[in-house]
């Protein structure tokens, strides 16, 4: 494909996105280190069931009243009613439970300090790390949009030796940007450490950034088609080089996550054939019910973040976008931006989710069967049914009857038949740092 020349960088005269907000302590720690190079599956565990349960088989499926579910060697082996217990299973108690499929987040970072010495830290300490952040809310799998690949490539070896239960990772490892146009919220780093963060001048570079980066471990690329160089200016980026990164990422079988911004953003992200808006656009003017349209028949799926703008002046408007996109048709996925985010309830993304007009099911979609479907795991997961893997999120209470914010009363994570999070065992998540 021949060049394309960058649009003009979109301006914008109201505040700044609150991307602009992110607590660069944590970037420069994630950056420091990133640049220097990355260096079997989680054993399931015994027999395992939850009794007496409410069961939701799947978004939008009848419940199971009074139900058992019994995970063998982390694959869940019966569900249902009268179901026969082997004599040393363990039985997790549950009362009022309400069982679901392991619930995914979509977008997360290890980039706080904390994940620093991520590779000698004791194993309990990097557990309870994992929980505050993850698995009290439930999350079985995430997807790492953006992190150091030393760390988050150590932290998954150790929960996959089996060292600390914690979700399956996928990772972008470092996204890449445009040329010239780091986020101004990396100014205050070094020049030659901002100098060394993929910035591709040319498709040939990109598509070497991509190989490099699934080098160290890889599963997705993540791009920013839309970079905020200054609080009001967003600078896109070439679409040449976005499309040789796509291309190069779509031949070596990996989806490609989008940071787009606005309308410019979306515009690249659109043309170049990415998979996944990384976030709902923070700016939504120009885009309109034919660009919402643009974007379900190339199969877009986006993550809303909502919680991330929720105290933005527009989050209104972006609530109005995001229900015109799943009106539209087009796939929606639960993230929420934790780690660059240092405040990890989850509860008001829910909210957000409501107010934006998302039923239960809707949300119980984003959390399970589409992740799930995305990234071509739906055949074993995503549902609680024979067979599939014995990933469970266990909550307190049923959300179609105690509203959204049941999402986030979680008794139970389990992943592979292993318990990641027992309310009643760890109790409350800690404050993050």
């Amino acid at each position: 494909m021949g060049r394309i020349t960058a649009a003009p960088a979109a301006t914008h005269p109201t505040e700044a996105p609150r991307r602009e907000r992110k607590n660069v302590t944590t970037l420069r720690a994630m950056m420091l280190a990133a640049i220097l190079g990355l260096t079997g599956t989680a054993s399931p565990a015994a027999d395992v069931a939850v009794v007496h349960a409410k069961v939701y088989p799947a978004p939008g499926a009848k419940p199971l009243a009074d139900a058992t579910v019994l995970i063998h060697d982390g694959r869940i082996a019966a569900v249902g009613r009268h179901v026969a217990l082997p004599k040393d299973a363990t039985v997790l108690p549950c009362a009022d439970c309400v069982v679901m499929a392991g619930f995914w987040n979509a977008h997360v970072h290890f980039v706080e300090p904390k994940w620093a010495d991520v590779a000698t830290l004791p194993a309990a300490t990097l557990e309870r790390q994992v929980q505050d952040m993850l698995t009290h809310s439930g999350f079985t799998s995430v997807v790492d949009t953006g992190s150091d690949p030393r760390v988050t490539g150590q932290l998954r070896r150790r929960i996959e030796r089996g060292e600390l239960a914690g979700p399956r990772i996928r990772t972008a490892t470092l996204p890449l940007y445009p040329e010239h146009a780091l986020p101004y919220y990396l100014d205050d780093l070094p020049e030659a450490l901002r100098a060394a963060l993929p910035q591709p001048a040319s498709p040939d570079a990109a598509r070497e950034v991509v190989d490099r980066n699934l080098a160290s471990g890889a599963d997705i690329t993540k791009l920013f088609t839309g970079s905020i160089v200054k609080p009001n200016q967003i600078q896109p980026m070439r679409t040449d080089i976005a499309t040789a990164a796509v291309a190069e990422s779509h031949r070596r079988g990996v989806l490609v996550f989008s940071h787009a911004t606005n309308l410019a953003g979306v515009r690249v992200a659109l043309d170049s054939g990415v998979d996944v808006l990384a976030h709902a656009p923070e700016l939504v003017d120009g885009i309109d019910a034919a660009m919402v349209r643009e974007m379900a028949d190339r199969h877009l799926v986006i993550i809303p973040t909502l919680k991330l703008f929720s105290r933005d002046d527009n989050i209104a408007d972006i609530r109005r976008f995001l229900l015109d996109a799943h009106r539209a048709g087009i796939r929606l996925l639960f993230g929420t931006d934790t780690g660059f985010e240092t405040d990890y309830d989850v509860s008001e993304e829910f909210r957000q989710l409501s107010q934006a007009g998302l039923g239960v099911d809707d949300i119980l979609a984003m959390l399970t069967t589409t992740p799930a479907a995305l990234f071509k795991v739906d055949g074993h997961a995503g549902r609680v049914v024979r067979g599939d893997d014995g990933d469970l999120t266990i909550l307190g209470a049923d959300p179609k009857a105690a509203g959204v914010g049941a999402f986030s009363d979680v008794r139970y994570a389990i992943r592979n038949g292993r318990v990641l999070f027992d309310a009643a065992r760890d109790g409350k998540a800690a404050k993050a740092e």
